[in-house]
């Protein structure tokens, strides 16, 4: 099993930063790709970054050359470092890991809050 928590949100002004956290625990080595989402008011959930195991990283349009996905091997956390940040930017995130195999399998962190102000 893999358990997930993210940390990291809060308030910011329109052009500021914050860094989410996701801190894993369990089955770490079997953590094949580390995905983060966000829901904003009213939003579907939509997919931000994902990093795989190997350390290849994607990001949506939107979020693409202001936010950073990474990992610290060391305490066992995947960050997103959002820069430049917008009212848009505005949603709950989420953590999401998929692991395993035969049959693969996914778990979600409970969400932070990020809001942004204009």
């Amino acid at each position: 099993q893999v358990q997930l928590v993210e940390s990291g949100g809060g308030m910011v002004q329109a052009g500021g930063s914050l860094r989410l956290s996701c801190a894993a625990s369990g089955s770490i080595f079997s953590i094949n790709t580390i995905n983060w989402y966000r829901q904003g008011p009213g939003n579907q959930r939509e997919w931000v970054a994902r990093i795989t195991s190997a350390g290849s990283t994607n990001y949506a349009d939107s979020v693409k050359g202001r936010f950073t996905i990474s990992r610290d091997y060391a305490k066992n956390t995947w960050n997103l470092q959002m820069n430049s940040l917008k009212p848009e930017d505005t949603a709950v995130y989420y953590c999401n890991a998929n692991w395993g195999s035969h049959p693969q399998r996914n778990t979600w962190g409970q969400g932070t809050q990020v809001t942004v102000s204009s």
